[in-house]
């Protein structure tokens, strides 16, 4: 159905309001291509409580968060509550929660469509999903409103000084050229800012070459066939610039620029690159230190005769190196995170060479999941499975020759866990002794430093203990 079918089917408009309608409905490509959005016209029908959606366009390059048409479909009060506002009292909205038609939650802005009797005719809406339009942080100004509707020109006859309201608030630089490269709208952000790099005069009627703040011509944006982004620093400022072209029925109409200042974004990432430079001197200085201690360890070691004396001391050296392992891990990456089966699998090779006889041949596999905890987590899971691969080597596998051990990975919403399991010759629970130091340490970590709990499951066929953490 055409917009002139579903207005006189649906709705008491007049032939001179719909075809001020057709007229505006012909801009929604170019305004869907340059907020990078997906943008709805609706008209209120005989029941004002319901709104009937009577164009649409979808954005070029960016994904649309509709599978179908929507043209011809009714919005409900309850569903948009924006729309039908801006339908009812003429206000404008800005980022407001709403139910498509497709039952997924999105973000609107709306904008009147008056007629030349100054009487509300329909709503221009723009909509983003709900994820593109809080994503890093951002706010519905930073997302839709500094993309908004005022960037054209042609388009103020049609919606009304309520877009006055909306230009003041916007952040970004928005200069519009026609089809020849001569910049025909600027918007306040936008001369406010060419004033800052010393332009006197007016930058309406100047052309593309006079106020490009990068290297790339015109001709290059016009033979694009998508957007283009490019960054370049002006004075002391950093700026991110974005090329659009614009084309009504296929065809170029002229080239949107919008310029965001970014200096503040680029001295975070300089700030984190700093950051990590530390964090990697401070993690390589404590895995230095804890190799010292361990050094030290190992000459004491090598005095005592006594072998109980021998095996407390490897250990603590092995206790050591769990934690040294993760700094060295924190050291290279420079960052607070690690991921854990790497950990696992530099622990489990560091433990069964100071535990396991030359004797014995032990075979350690760790499987599961992959996923990154900050450093202070990953330090109590080191020390936890450290010791529980002790305990099998000395307890279960004892006087034993061949063992095998798997230690599985399991990430989950709120917690994850780790079970350690071993073929060992098993025990039973009940006898263990209170002050078997393994098992305290394993129990103290757990409970106070993850805040989660573990379970012990033994048989003739072996030993299983399962711990969680928060995630």
């Amino acid at each position: 159905m055409t917009i002139s079918d579903i207005c006189k089917k649906y709705t008491n408009l007049t032939s001179s309001d719909i075809n001020e309608l057709i007229k505006v409905s012909d801009m929604l490509p170019t305004i869907s291509e340059l907020v990078r959005a997906d943008v709805f016209l609706d008209c209120i029908t005989k029941d004002t409580t319901k709104a009937i959606v009577v164009a649409e366009a979808k954005p070029l390059y960016v994904k649309s968060s509709y599978m179908y048409s929507v043209v011809g479909k009714i919005a409900l009060q309850e569903n948009e509550p924006a729309a039908l506002r801006t339908l009812n009292t003429g206000v404008s909205t800005r980022g407001l929660k709403a139910i498509t038609q497709e039952n997924k939650v999105v973000v609107q802005s709306t904008v009147p469509v008056k007629n030349k009797q100054d009487k509300v005719i329909a709503v221009l809406i723009i909509e983003q999903a709900v994820d593109d339009v809080f994503k890093d942080g951002e706010t519905v100004k930073d997302s839709i409103l500094s993309k908004s509707l005022e960037v054209f020109p042609e388009m103020f006859r049609y919606l009304g000084q309520n877009l006055n309201l909306i230009t003041q608030n916007i952040d970004d630089s928005i200069i519009i050229f026609d089809r020849y490269g001569v910049a025909i709208y600027a918007n306040a952000c936008a001369k406010r800012f060419y004033k800052t790099l010393g332009y006197r005069d007016d930058i309406v009627g100047m052309s593309f070459n006079n106020l490009v703040l990068d290297e790339i011509s015109f001709k290059e944006i016009l033979m694009d066939n998508h957007s283009r982004t490019s960054e370049a620093r002006a004075g002391n400022l950093d700026l991110e610039i974005k090329y659009s072209v614009m084309r009504q029925k296929g065809k170029v109409t002229g080239v949107n620029m919008i310029v965001k200042d970014i200096t503040e974004v680029k001295e975070k990432e300089k700030e984190l690159i700093l950051k990590s430079v530390v964090i990697k001197e401070i993690h390589h200085r404590v895995k230095n230190n804890l190799q010292t201690i361990v050094s030290l360890l190992r000459l004491q070691s090598r005095r005592v005769d006594d072998e109980y004396l021998k095996k407390a001391f490897n250990e603590s050296i092995s206790r050591i190196l769990s934690i040294s392992v993760t700094h060295e891990l924190l050291a290279q990456e420079g960052i607070d995170e690690v991921d854990i089966k790497l950990i696992l699998k530099m622990i489990s090779k560091n433990t069964l060479n100071y535990i396991s006889t030359s004797e014995q041949n032990i075979e350690v596999k760790v499987s599961g999941d992959n996923f990154l905890v900050d450093s202070d987590k990953a330090t109590s899971i080191a020390l936890v499975v450290n010791e529980l691969i002790q305990n099998s080597i000395e307890h279960g596998f004892e006087n034993r020759k061949q063992g095998y051990i798997e230690i599985i990975i399991k990430k989950g919403e709120i917690h994850s866990t780790i079970s350690v399991k071993d073929d060992g010759k098993g025990f039973n629970a009940k006898d263990i002794k209170q002050n078997r130091l393994g098992l305290n340490i394993v129990e103290q970590i757990v409970k106070d430093k993850l805040e989660g709990d573990f379970i012990i499951e033994s048989t003739k066929e072996g030993t299983k203990i399962v711990f969680d953490f928060k995630n």
